[in-house]
């Protein structure tokens, strides 16, 4: 490996598009989680994909790491350059390249974040709906096989992608899916792009699904008795059928974090926050069904509005939880874990993860995508505490084992990165094997995000 002779031939036709300077090295070798800082050798900022080929052509030739990077709001790791190496950042690649509102499609470069595409997308009255609440690229999200708040209804980037461009490891360009809706030729590279986490290609391109902008939106919050109450409420909602966009749940403590963050006056009881969008009647009947099946599991203290500015700053706190949260303990980072289960076994899982945190030393507010599954804890952590992140990380240990025994996933969204390679085999059993059996097969010489999703030597 010649990592140095790589970058000397890379800057013969990136020039300055190669950065070598501190402050972007030490950029991309953090991350919003606690792991340690692990900077590349370069950063590479290419503008098409043929530049995109030849860095990792150039790369393949002297055994250099090469790590795709988006946004930087991954939380597992996973844009860490643990083997050093050259970070390909797509921030220059970020332009809608072709928007079809007949066949409801768009296609986009990778550096594109997920807002900005949609204020590209405000005039023709379509929008891309996923929303991991990060304003992250698209490239990342797709990486990633990213989720959030509007899962129940949209799904998830795997639903949303229908087809992208990829170099391989070896300089290959590849199209893989199209515009089409569905597709029985051959195997599905998309599915096994999305979601790969740069270990098996760097997305150039991505062709999406696009939705049409609701006639009308209704989006509310209410307050609950108790925890039980609002995880059968949300149980109920999703067994009767009720069309949700979204529909979120947050613990008594992240409520207090909410009236420290922004100056509301919730009650610090446990909260559900909820969004239907539809036709004016749709969205009133849905609002109304929802509201009976909140009552009667202890919900009260509704408030529901339509107005978009007040829908806006509803949804925006919620996005903004993990700031609120972190706020509780002054100089705390956050430990943020993330597991889903099967809709069936939510409550148990939830109340069991709320009695080991209340059992602990350290302050870990619970909230989620429930209406999916999927649920965090963010776990407070303080530097000046030193047994406070061994604590954390038994805390998220028992989430994930607790996970895999109720039929769970140790990660519905936030993807393996070098946080959760320890499960794998407990997940996938031989499956893992297979996959690092395909890793080797398309990146023989492991130069892909090295160390990431797979056991690698």
């Amino acid at each position: 490996m010649s990592i140095a002779t790589a970058l000397d031939a890379l800057s013969l036709f990136l020039g300055q598009r190669l950065s070598r300077s501190k402050h972007d090295l030490d950029q991309h070798g953090a991350s919003e989680a606690h792991y340690r800082a692990a900077p590349p050798d370069a950063v590479a900022y290419p503008t098409t994909t043929e530049e995109v080929a030849q860095i990792v052509r150039t790369c393949a030739e002297h055994d250099c790491p090469v790590i795709g990077y988006g946004a930087g709001t991954s939380l597992e790791g996973h844009t860490a350059a643990i083997r050093g190496g050259v970070t390909v950042d797509f921030a220059q690649m970020n332009k809608v390249l072709e928007v079809r509102p007949e066949d409801m499609t768009v296609t986009v470069q990778p550096g594109i974040t997920r807002m900005t595409l949609n204020e590209e997308l405000r005039a023709t009255g379509l929008f891309f709906p996923v929303d991991p609440g990060a304003d992250a690229s698209i490239g990342g999200m797709a990486a990633t096989r990213a989720s959030g708040t509007t899962t129940v209804r949209y799904g998830t980037m795997r639903d949303n992608v229908l087809g992208l461009e990829a170099v391989l490891a070896d300089g290959r360009v590849i199209r893989t899916g199209g515009q089409a809706r569905k597709s029985s030729a051959g195997y599905d590279l998309t599915g096994l792009m999305v979601g790969s986490e740069g270990t098996l290609g760097l997305i150039t391109e991505l062709t999406l699904r696009l939705h049409g902008q609701p006639e009308a939106v209704s989006s509310g919050v209410c307050a609950f008795d108790s925890f039980e109450g609002a995880v059968q409420a949300v149980i109920e909602t999703i067994q009767s059928g009720i069309p949700m966009a979204r529909i979120e749940f947050v613990d008594a403590d992240t409520a207090r974090a909410f009236n420290l963050y922004a100056k509301m006056d919730l009650p610090e009881t446990p909260h559900l926050m909820i969004e239907f969008h539809g036709s004016d009647a749709a969205v009133a009947e849905q609002s109304e069904r929802f509201g009976e099946i909140a009552e009667a599991n202890g919900g009260q203290g509704f408030r529901w509005s339509t107005k978009e500015e007040e829908r806006r700053a509803l949804w925006s706190l919620r996005h903004n939880a993990y700031y609120a949260i972190i706020g509780l303990e002054k100089g705390a980072r956050g430990l943020v874990t993330d597991i889903c289960v099967p809709i069936s076994r939510l409550a148990e899982a939830v109340e069991e993860t709320r009695a080991d945190i209340a059992a602990s030393s350290i302050q870990g507010p619970i909230l989620g995508h429930v209406g999916d599954g999927n649920f965090h804890a963010i776990l407070l952590v303080h530097p000046d505490r030193p047994g406070d992140l061994d604590e954390a990380k038994r805390l998220s240990h028992q989430m994930v084992e607790r996970s895999l025994r109720l039929g769970g996933t140790c990660t519905g969204e936030h993807g393996i990165g070098i946080g959760k390679l320890d499960y794998m085999t407990a997940e996938h059993g031989p499956g893992w094997d297979v996959m690092g059996e395909l890793k080797r097969a398309l990146d023989p010489k492991g130069i892909l995000n090295p160390g990431k999703v797979i056991r690698q030597n």
